[in-house]
């Protein structure tokens, strides 16, 4: 049973109602057994080639982050389609759950929002640590999406303990711009808190992408930033490889690609998009 905030389902004026770069967005919640997830929607936006196909972008964060630092991408999409941002249970807006929830949890509340929404087929796309929830998704239910992103996606085996994440994190900080760093830093300590953002990490840092990626069947497309410290090139284009169906874009950037370089990426994922369904 899920249980909407804010208005309902009944229409989007009875939403919290914003913008941003000119496209408006929605915002809610929905619960989902205990846990609660905040969902930003920015429906498709006016001047769309009416022969192009709509499509349907569905956006999950990396570990401790909101959704706020996918506002320019989704802006940019939504010029193809309606986009939907998940804050994951205890991120950003999405009250703290008072438990541990896994890669798995997340995957099962977005399984859980996706059918709710009554949302079809959707372009997933995860970043970071998102990027593993999507993937668990894809692999537990084929029928889910055709089409999944991979963005940026967490570390190799080598660097998988706590001091290399950290280490990693806090040079990546020196290479994005100063509202990454500090959407970063406020989601991280005021949002999502220390305590329960460790126990998130024990989980991600876990957690193998590379043993599941032959597992998924819809096509993959990993993008990943030249300048990435966290998600290496080499690592992306490995990870790629283990797909039965995938391919690596790198553009240029840091770890937040999509901040950094939301109009580029956004071309990226809509001829990925666009190529899978032709």
């Amino acid at each position: 049973m899920v249980k909407r905030f804010r208005g309902g389902a009944v229409g989007e004026s009875e939403y919290r109602s914003r913008t941003w770069a000119g496209a408006a967005f929605f915002t809610s919640r929905q619960q989902h057994g205990d846990l609660t997830i905040a969902v930003k929607r920015f429906p498709q936006r006016d001047g769309v080639d009416p022969a192009a196909e709509t499509l349907t972008f569905v956006m999950v964060p990396g570990i401790g982050v909101s959704s706020r630092y996918f506002q320019p991408l989704a802006a940019e999409l939504a010029r193809r389609g309606r986009v939907f941002l998940v804050d994951l249970p205890g991120y950003g807006a999405a009250p703290n759950p008072r438990r541990d929830v896994p890669l798995t949890g997340h995957a099962d509340v977005l399984a859980g929002f996706l059918r709710e929404s009554g949302i079809e087929n959707p372009v997933l796309v995860g970043h970071s640590m998102g990027s593993e929830v999507v993937a668990i998704l894809a692999e537990r239910d084929r029928d889910v999406s055709d089409r999944i992103v991979l963005m940026a996606p967490t570390l190799e085996p080598r660097n998988r303990t706590r001091a290399a994440a950290i280490r990693k994190l806090l040079r990546d900080s020196l290479r994005e711009p100063p509202r990454v760093v500090a959407i970063s830093v406020t989601d991280y300590l005021l949002r999502c808190w220390p305590p329960y953002l460790f126990i998130q990490l024990r989980h991600m840092l876990a957690d193998r992408l590379e043993d599941r990626m032959s597992a998924i069947t819809a096509r993959a497309l990993v993008v990943t930033g030249d300048r990435d410290p966290i998600a290496r090139v080499t690592w992306a284009a490995a990870l790629a490889g283990l797909a039965p169906d995938a391919e690596l874009r790198v553009v240029q950037g840091p770890h937040v690609i999509m901040h950094t370089d939301p109009t580029t990426v956004a071309r990226h994922v809509v001829e990925f998009a666009d190529a899978v369904r032709a």
